[in-house]
Formats: structure tokens, C-alpha cells, sequence
């Protein structure tokens, strides 16, 4: 069976524990707080290939949630408001006082989950998020599992149901570095994402509406090339949608990674129809990382299988509803290679 043991308390009195598992050449450390996955290892690389926390407090605040399943509904929704069957819903506006970030300000990563069961190589873990909860409508209950599968496969199974229309929208928001575990930079990682396409976004970082060809652009990672990308102003700011499809469908490869040294090679596997790629502009000098260290800018990248973002105010992108009786299923696999 999983290692349990107690990780933290929250102000509020609740008990966090980790979950230590192990298989396929990985281990991993989970937590009931967020659903987060703390720590990730492979065998023969010695450094973690995920940022994390060594105590609790690093995880109680909501930015930039660090391992996290993110929701109801992942990413942005421009002003804080959107439409289902003709009745209009306003959801908390945590980013910029105008619009709503990763479900809020309490979304289901700043909530303490359920361990349902476990394993010496698997997780699950429950939430039901309760109607009104963050502005959206109808009870959600959500099972997320973690499990490890040969050859250095991390695999995430995320589904919910529903009493009352809504919108669901989960990702997995773990920050990757694949050379040292965050004490450099990730800008000289290899990266290649299959789209032919990405939203452009305005100075709020909401999509403007338009799906626009990577052809020409920053955003041309269909070859292989370094994340790196210099303009007049520095490193260009890597926070966009890549549209993989216009629906959801079944696995297939999202994103390959490579760190530029160490040689490790990780694969995104996903049904999702967006990867928001983020390259971690905003982590500048977190403090308490894993193994005493402190993550600069770029320390770690993002990439976050889901729905396009703003997609209930925008009909022709791919829609986050979900209604009673149906079951909203996510399976992602992260996957790893030495050289």
C-alpha cells in the first residue's frame, strides 16, 4: 500500500497527508491538499522533475499552483461571467479584479480532498465541490487518480458528474524541469507541440476570439526547437493555448520535451483538445522549493491539457458543459525517457 503520512494543517484546522507510491521506474509523493502531486522521480535522474514544496505553506496560497488540479474550470474566463441554456452565471474574478483564474480563488486546488484508495502504485482522491461554490452552478463531484505504469509512465484519470448543468474543465498544473529539478532554467529545453494553431490573447491574457496559424510565429513548435525565444524586450512570454483539435478524443501525443543536457525526454499524452503551454515567466524567486531550493523565473514549464480557455463565452471554440447524467472522463499521461 501507499506510505501515509501527515503533511501539514491548514489555518482552518484540516489535515493534509502525503501519499508516497512507487512503479514503473517512478515515484511520486501526493497530496490531499489540491490534489497535488509534491514530488516526481525517475530512476536514474536524480534531481526532481517536478517544483514543489517541502512544507505546506508553500501550497496555501493560490498562485501559482504548483502540482495542482486546477478547476471547475481550468484556466481563464474573461470577465468573470458566461451563459449556460440562456441563464447567466458570474464566478469570482481572482485574476487582474476582472476575471476568474483556475476556478477561483478557492477552486478545487485550495481545497482539502479525499483519500478514496490507494495502492503501492496508484492514488485516488475525491472532491465535491458544492453548487454556488466560486459563483458556478450544480454540485460537481470529482475522482482524480495518480498512478505509475511501466516503462516511466505518469498517468492522470480525472472524471466528474453532475446534478445541474455546469462547466468542468480540470488540468493537471505540475511545472516540469527536466535537467535540475529547478535550480536553472528551462528556456534551453527542447519542446515540440503538433498544432497548427494557438489563440492569441490580449493584455489581460484572455483570447481575443481568433484562432490564428503558428506558421511565422513564436508559437511554430510543430519542429522541435529550443523554448528560448528572444525579442526586443527578453524572453517572449510563453502563456497560450495550442488547439490540438476541436473535440475531445482519444490519446494521442500532445507535446514532446527535452532536457538539453541531462537528455531526458518527456511525452504529453492527452484526449484534451487544448495544451496551454506556460513557461514560467512569473516564478521569480519563490522561496521553500524542493530541496532547499529557490525557483527563479523560468525554473519550470507548464503544460496543462484542457478545454480552451474563455470557451463558454466564445460558441465555436470546444465546450466545457456538462450535464446530468453524463460523466466527464480526462485521461493524460506524462512520459518519460533516458537517454
Amino acid at each position: 500500500m501507499a506510505a501515509i503520512e501527515v503533511f501539514g494543517t491548514t489555518p482552518e484546522g484540516e489535515t493534509v497527508h502525503r501519499l508516497a507510491i512507487a512503479g514503473g521506474g517512478l515515484s511520486a509523493k501526493i497530496l490531499t491538499w489540491g490534489a497535488v502531486l509534491q514530488d516526481l522521480r525517475l530512476d536514474g535522474h536524480a534531481p526532481p522533475l517536478v517544483l514543489g514544496f517541502d512544507a505546506l505553506a508553500g501550497y496555501l496560497e493560490p498562485a501559482p499552483y504548483f502540482g495542482a488540479i486546477v478547476g471547475r474550470y481550468a484556466n481563464r474566463i474573461g470577465g468573470g461571467h458566461f451563459a449556460i441554456d440562456g441563464e447567466r452565471f458570474s464566478v469570482d474574478q481572482n485574476f487582474l479584479g476582472r476575471h476568474m483564474l483556475h476556478g477561483g480563488a478557492k477552486g478545487t486546488s485550495q481545497r482539502l480532498w479525499t483519500l478514496a484508495d490507494h495502492g503501492e502504485d496508484f492514488v485516488t482522491l475525491t472532491l465535491l465541490d458544492p453548487a454556488g461554490a466560486m459563483g458556478f452552478p450544480g454540485n460537481l463531484d470529482i475522482s482524480c487518480t495518480y498512478r505509475l505504469r511501466q516503462p516511466g509512465r505518469l498517468a492522470i484519470e480525472l472524471s466528474a458528474t453532475c446534478d445541474a448543468p455546469t462547466l468542468c474543465n480540470l488540468a493537471h498544473h505540475s511545472y516540469f524541469n527536466l535537467e535540475d529539478g529547478g535550480a536553472g532554467g528551462v528556456l534551453d529545453h527542447r519542446l515540440m507541440v503538433p498544432a497548427g494553431a494557438y489563440l492569441p490573447v490580449d493584455e489581460d491574457l484572455i483570447p481575443t476570439g481568433r484562432v490564428e496559424p503558428v506558421a511565422g510565429t513564436p508559437f511554430d513548435f510543430e519542429l522541435s526547437r529550443p523554448i528560448r525565444h528572444e525579442t526586443q524586450g527578453g524572453q517572449f512570454a510563453y502563456d497560450h493555448n495550442f488547439c490540438l483539435a476541436a473535440a475531445r478524443g482519444p490519446l494521442k501525443l500532445a507535446a514532446w520535451a527535452q532536457g538539453p543536457v541531462s537528455g531526458l525526454e518527456m511525452e504529453v499524452w492527452t484526449g484534451e483538445p487544448g495544451l496551454q503551454f506556460y513557461a514560467g515567466q512569473g516564478l521569480d524567486g519563490v522561496p521553500g522549493g524542493l530541496e532547499g531550493r529557490t525557483y527563479d523565473a523560468y525554473a519550470g514549464f507548464a503544460l496543462e491539457p484542457q478545454f480552451w480557455p474563455d470557451s463558454p463565452n466564445r460558441p465555436y471554440f470546444p465546450q466545457a458543459v456538462l450535464r446530468p447524467g453524463e460523466i466527464y472522463r480526462q485521461a493524460t499521461e506524462y512520459r518519460f525517457t533516458l537517454p
